[in-house]
């Protein structure tokens, strides 16, 4: 096990390293240079080189690229060209906000997604049609439309939840979640239909396995072959759809976060990309990937704690 996940962990930091050299070689190729992007477009050619200069922008690209993968691993990301604040500070503000929306989404998709599944793998017939139905309906509506019409239902018709912003959980934990509650549904719609089906179909493998009928045979309470052997028999592929709904959740959470104006990393990426901001962009990548990353070799550890043969090996 130990030798396993140092094997993972390793590969883990490489992936991070690769994801790293790309996006620091992506941003040089970005048009323009620090200084012309600090300065704007009145700048003298003087003044933007001497800035160039300064940052080290005319070093070669190892050089940089070492320099900032030295002051990365202390925590130091870089100052932003626009508003010369810590890029650190800002994503450390903004990583609460992103992973509650992606967490959130993720814990409601996945209880309404499991529920919906196992009725449907257990009842067939009229349930099984209605819960496919409703997660084809789900899967093909865009998260921004779904988004539109519950803060037209909840928000505007009705003062349920704010249409927008968020509140940070220190300063009042109610009104954290009430300005998480829109988004957090928004983006479980989807979660919960995949989710669904993902259930249904581990549940009706499940159902037909041998040891499922023995335990029918046994007279042992339908609850207990349903949610406690069927569902672990049914749980690695459903563990695996979890954990990718919230890696896709993580990183693609800026139309929810354009749409409810939260101050999140989806945001972050967008405003520094538009503004050609260098160490931004770079810091938001990097962070995003660790944070991919780290969840993936969950799932990994979790898949192999939860299937014996792969335990064994």
């Amino acid at each position: 096990m130990a030798l396993f996940i140092t094997k993972r962990l390793l590969m883990a930091l490489a992936t991070v390293l690769v994801v790293a050299v790309l996006a620091f070689l992506l941003v040089h190729a970005m048009p323009g240079s620090p200084g012309a992007v600090s300065l704007g477009a009145g700048a003298s050619q003087e003044a933007i080189d001497e800035v160039n200069a300064r940052l080290g922008w005319n070093d070669p690209l190892l050089t940089q690229f070492v320099r900032w993968l030295g002051d990365a691993v202390q925590g130091n990301l870089g100052i932003s060209l626009i508003d010369g604040r810590s890029v650190s500070d800002d994503l450390a503000s903004r990583l609460p906000v992103t992973a509650s929306l992606a967490a959130g989404a993720t814990v409601l998709s996945a209880v309404v997604g499991i529920g919906f599944g196992v009725s449907a793998a257990v009842r067939g017939g009229l349930v099984d049609r209605i819960v496919g139905g409703l997660c084809g309906l789900a899967v093909a509506l865009p998260a921004f439309w779904i988004g539109i019409i519950f803060v037209y239902l909840f928000a505007v018709q009705s003062s349920v939840f704010p249409a927008t912003g968020y509140v940070p959980f220190e300063v009042s934990p109610q009104d954290w979640a009430m300005s998480l509650a829109l988004p957090v549904i928004t983006l479980a719609v989807g979660g919960a239909a995949f989710i669904a089906r993902q259930t249904r179909a581990s549940m009706l493998d499940a159902l037909q396995q041998e040891h499922i009928r023995t335990l029918r045979a046994t007279a042992t309470p339908t609850w207990k072959i349903l949610y406690i052997h069927a569902l672990r028999y049914a749980s690695l592929p459903i563990v695996a759809g979890i954990a990718l709904q919230f890696m896709g959740l993580f990183g693609g959470s800026v139309v929810a976060e354009q749409l409810f104006a939260m101050p999140g990393l989806g945001q972050a990426a967008q405003s520094s990309v538009s503004t050609h901001d260098a160490p931004a962009v770079q810091g938001v990548v990097v962070i995003a990937t660790v944070v991919v990353v780290a969840v993936n070799l969950a799932l990994e550890l979790a898949t192999k704690f939860l299937d014996p043969k792969l335990r064994a090996a």
